[in-house]
């Protein structure tokens, strides 16, 4: 163990800049959904096994190529004429942290907690001063067999994580010398009011206008890994025509609000996804920025999990645009009257769909050497209440997912525990504070 007990150490703080300089003047607007995340951070780590090209210096000279395609990424947060953020976008960089773990990754995987897993994606928030202050922080770390961690840390104002995964992605794909498969669409209009707005979000009014939550719980995560064969147990337990998702959530649902103490009956349940390829007009892949949308799902928890499973994937596939465009306009009302930021995550319990993140697609080896992430986490920082949970992809693929939780501290030890959840042999990681 190092010095206090720590198995990571940083050891150098630098900056990283793009390889292009950008047109000198160059500003970046965040949207109207890009300032609702303002209370909200997101933190990645994926984790490699050691490889014949995988070397820090060859990540760093990767990493300047891949940051000229995103100039919103290395510049700097100011204040524009009518009071929002935008981007100067003046090559100011990223900052970069290098940083080892006195452990191998299997070991690190097997025993690490969560509060340690956040060591690998350092993070310092915004001072007083936002044009001296880098929006993202990318930490490479190197474990005792030569395998690597890359966290990056970011405000969720800059990106939602299927924008901060592409990105991770491109570096990727600069690093192997191949095209970038999902480049960055910067594109701010794209959630511009239409012609005729109807602004309306009922859940977020809510939110917004609720008093601010103050909890004295401490919050715990943990992570439950599924693989192909326990989800398809899980789905043919329930329902065989459902999604992984709609199963997993309303499993993670139940046995939560069963752990928490809600009474059995109709419930609520918030739901979290990406709209990128739900319009009638699909954005890029690859669409910078935040593309999500937050909605309401009810069903009668006492009505069995196979009930939940249903109602969940109605809602979701129901989901209509024209809810999402008031949602937009209703944003970008609030921007414009310059009201703050507030509690997005929480203080009920959220459950975000992001098990269509193309994460394992970040190889940094050429094809035939491997190279595929061994094992992807994300984080929101910032959640509250009664607690978020992640349904991510896994790296097994097919119907396998990685279900990341943070929960009150007791409930979270509950879920560790939970008959209903361990049946189906999920590993369990990275359990602890955070």
């Amino acid at each position: 163990m190092t010095a206090g007990g720590r198995r990571v150490t940083v050891y150098a703080k630098s900056t990283a800049v793009s390889g292009t300089p950008v047109r000198p003047g160059k500003t970046y607007p965040l949207s109207s959904l890009d300032h609702l995340m303002g209370r909200h951070t997101l933190h990645l780590v994926f984790y490699y096994r050691p490889g014949p090209t995988l070397d820090r210096d060859g990540l760093k000279e990767s990493l300047s190529e891949v940051l000229s395609h995103y100039p919103a990424a290395t510049g700097r947060l100011s204040r524009g004429e009518d009071g929002g953020w935008i981007v100067k976008c003046n090559d100011a960089g990223v900052r970069l942290l290098d940083a080892r773990a006195n452990v191998t990754l299997e070991e690190w995987l097997g025993s690490a907690s969560a509060e340690e897993e956040m060591e690998l994606a350092y993070w310092e928030p915004m001072g007083d001063d936002p044009s001296i202050w880098s929006p993202y922080y990318i930490q490479i770390t190197e474990f005792e067999d030569k395998a690597f961690a890359i966290g990056l840390s970011c405000t969720h104002m800059h990106a939602d994580p299927t924008c901060a995964t592409l990105l991770v992605r491109a570096w990727a794909d600069s690093h192997r010398r191949a095209c970038i498969a999902y480049a960055p669409f910067l594109h701010p209009p794209a959630f511009l009011p239409r012609p005729d707005p109807r602004p309306s979000h009922p859940l977020l009014s809510l939110k917004s206008s609720s008093t601010p939550f103050a909890s004295n719980s401490k919050m715990s995560s943990a992570t439950f890994r599924f693989s192909d064969l326990a989800v398809k147990s899980l789905l043919a337990d329930l329902q065989p025509d459902a999604s992984p998702f709609s199963a997993l959530a309303a499993l993670f649902w139940s046995r939560i609000a069963r752990a928490a103490g809600v009474p059995p009956g109709p419930g609520e349940l918030t739901l979290v996804v990406d709209v990128r390829k739900r319009m009638h007009a699909p954005l890029p892949h690859g669409f910078y920025g935040n593309a999500l949308h937050f909605s309401r799902a009810r069903a009668n928890l006492a009505a069995g999990v196979a009930h939940v499973v249903d109602e969940l994937g109605r809602h979701v596939a129901g989901l209509p645009e024209d809810e999402v465009w008031a949602a937009a306009e209703w944003a970008h009302e609030r921007r414009h009257r310059g009201e703050e930021a507030f509690q997005m995550y929480g203080p009920e319990l959220t459950c975000f769909a992001l098990d269509h993140l193309m994460a394992y697609g970040a190889a940094f080896e050429k094809e035939g050497e491997g190279g595929r992430p061994a094992h992807v986490s994300c984080r929101v920082g910032g959640a509250e209440g009664e607690g978020l949970v992640v349904v991510l992809p896994a790296a097994e693929e097919g119907a396998a997912r990685t279900v990341m939780v943070t929960l009150p501290e007791e409930v979270a030890k509950t879920i560790c525990r939970d008959d209903a959840i361990l049946r189906y042999g999920p590993t369990v990681m990275f359990a602890g504070r955070v």
